[in-house]
């Protein structure tokens, strides 16, 4: 059920602690981890602590906690000294979004193209 931790779920089952993560931030909504397989210097992915499959649900059903996950990216971003970095939300397997759960991708350190690929 959406909003609630899903067993078969890996960034549920690394919000509790079951799989290892280099945590970056923690907050009571959100929490930031280094991605392992990194597409820019700096790749950290900031999720919802609740369960939703992609951004447009979790914006749908908890504006809140999508507002937390934005500001917690900016965060992130001045923490890690980024002067501009890229903020994505790959929505659907067309898009590549390989785990579905709710996420933004901070990419920072290096030149960004437009459009993205």
């Amino acid at each position: 059920m959406a909003g609630e931790a899903q067993a078969d779920c890996l960034f549920c089952k690394i919000i509790a602690g079951e799989v290892p993560a280099t945590v970056v931030r923690e907050t009571d909504t959100t929490y930031a981890f280094r991605d392992i397989n990194p597409q820019a210097p700096t790749h950290i992915l900031v999720i919802p602590k609740v369960h939703y499959p992609d951004a447009a649900t979790l914006a749908a059903a908890e504006p809140q906690i999508t507002a937390d996950v934005l500001r917690e990216a900016g965060e992130v971003a001045a923490e890690e000294k980024l002067e501009s970095y890229r903020l994505v939300f790959n929505t659907g397997s067309g898009a590549g979004q390989t785990v579905f759960h709710a996420h933004a991708h901070i990419l920072g350190g290096r030149g960004m193209q437009w459009p993205p690929g």
